[in-house]
């Protein structure tokens, strides 16, 4: 029973690893293959689809009732976060003339990422230079939408973990 249990687990944890992983790496393409730089408000994205991977990762490769709970708690805190900043990105960042010293930047700076690793972190445009549309619909969308399935996923995880350890 346990071993069905922790089965029913390894789909939702893995699409907790890998979509917002496959995100980041979408945005790195569109970055340095299509020109589309990224403001603060993308790159804090970034780092928060990093985030949520590396909090699922215990759920997948562990699959305890608690490890599942805790990255699947953790992961959907940091999926609200990035839907937040998804749609403060849209609705105030964009339409402002100038993004910088916001808190996104301050959140880059204070990691360091955007200094370690620019080619992924580094904000290399304003928000409204960044503001593009992919098949029609503004890219914090696309954004936003995974993070929403992300926030699903996490949900369905942890309804889950009960069953691992019957």
């Amino acid at each position: 029973m346990a071993s069905a249990a922790r089965s029913r687990v390894a789909l939702p944890a893995l699409a907790l690893v890998v979509l917002p992983l496959a995100a980041v790496a979408a945005a790195l393409v569109s970055q340095h293959h299509f020109g589309m730089l990224p403001c603060p408000w993308c790159v804090l994205q970034r780092l928060v689809f990093v985030a949520i991977a590396v909090a699922a990762l215990p759920a997948l490769l562990v699959r305890t009732p608690w490890t599942v709970r805790l990255g699947a708690g953790l992961a959907l805190l940091l999926s609200l976060a990035g839907a937040a900043a998804a749609l403060w990105q849209h609705f105030v960042a964009s339409s402002a003339a100038s993004c910088n010293l916001t808190l996104a930047d301050r959140i880059m700076a204070a990691t360091g990422l955007d200094q370690a690793f620019p080619g992924v972190f580094a904000a290399w445009a304003s928000c409204a230079d960044a503001a593009v549309k992919l098949f029609g619909l503004p890219y914090e969308f696309w954004s936003l939408a995974l993070f929403a399935g992300l926030a699903v996923l996490s949900l369905v995880l942890l309804r889950r973990p009960a069953a691992a350890g019957r």
